[in-house]
């Protein structure tokens, strides 16, 4: 009879990888469902005008001192290294960046008693995404210093409706909600999780894969501020130049992360990782929460927006576009 009755450690949850703790929770379709609309809501409301011109450029302006966007806003190396990291600072909270707020969940989660403590913590993983970011953003860097403007983001040559660039964004941005959403599946215990084996490897890997994705925005990025940068770095012909601006560039993006996750560690105190701690499944539905909003918004507003607007599909429109 013994034998029949499984030990105690195969009846415990068992996590699998950051993301995926095994403690699910029980009303996993209402947080799938509240996720989803959540993030088709936010791609409804969300204003590019607000994002790239009342915030983005406004707050490279103040940074530089001029403005940024126009033709003499770079004008050699020097000020493109310059201008990079400005614009990626200023362009943290577009829709191009909302993918890397799913981060907060898994991040918010971790546990910490004391205030240096809740500050490495929150500094420990934000050092594993930048390991994964570094790369991607400077190979795509380099790409472009070597083949200059021949690369498909560069191009506006209509084709049925989409452009090189618009098509190349559909593919970045639709495999990065796509990864978000499988990402959310897993956390709620919905789908196998895709991290489990690679994981059990390198722990950190759920993070480098995240700081890969934000390295990867500059793969579709439409940012205004951003195409200037390229244009430059492809006109300059540098391959060290663009891999240098276009990791200062994914540098930008995380500072202002790094800072607004310091800022609600400090702000909290220890109550978010004491509410956590009480019922592990509150750290999978926030991680899922997280990553469902950012994916299912990265799905709606580059794909279903985008062919809204070329005329090959439909998604509802706020009276103020």
């Amino acid at each position: 009879m013994s034998s029949l009755i499984a030990p105690p450690s195969a009846l415990q949850p068992r996590q699998t990888s950051l993301f995926v703790n095994g403690y699910f929770p029980r009303r996993r379709l209402a947080v799938l469902l509240l996720g989803t609309l959540g993030g088709l809501l936010i791609a409804y409301l969300w204003s590019a005008q607000v994002a790239d011109d009342d915030i983005g450029f406004n707050t490279a302006n103040a940074m530089l001192g001029h403005t940024a966007n126009s033709p003499t806003a770079i004008t050699g190396i020097g000020s493109g290294i310059l201008f990079a990291f400005v614009a990626g600072l200023a362009g943290s909270f577009t829709a191009c960046n909302i993918a890397v707020f799913g981060a907060v969940g898994p991040l918010a989660a971790t546990r910490a008693q004391s205030r240096g403590g809740r500050f490495l913590e929150t500094l420990k993983p934000l050092g594993w995404m930048t390991v994964g970011m570094v790369p991607v953003s400077a190979i795509y860097g380099a790409l472009v210093g070597i083949i200059g403007t021949r690369m498909p983001q560069f191009s506006t040559a209509p084709g049925h409706g989409y452009t090189p660039r618009t098509i190349q964004t559909m593919i970045a941005f639709g495999i990065v909600g796509l990864v978000m959403v499988m990402c959310g599946l897993a956390a709620l215990g919905m789908i196998p999780d895709p991290l489990a084996r690679i994981s059990s490897r390198f722990q950190n890997f759920p993070l480098v894969m995240m700081g890969a994705l934000v390295g990867a925005f500059l793969i579709g990025r439409p940012y205004p501020l951003f195409r200037d940068l390229f244009r430059h770095a492809a006109n300059e012909h540098n391959a060290l130049y663009g891999a240098g601006a276009f990791v200062l560039q994914s540098i930008g993006n995380m500072i202002v992360m790094g800072l607004l996750f310091v800022l609600l560690s400090y702000a909290l105190g220890g109550r978010v990782q004491r509410w956590v701690a009480d019922k592990p499944e509150r750290a999978s539905t926030l991680t899922a929460s997280a990553f469902l909003v950012a994916g299912v918004f990265t799905l709606a507003y580059w794909e279903l927006k985008v062919m809204h607007r070329i005329g090959d599909g439909w998604f509802p429109t706020p009276p103020w576009h």
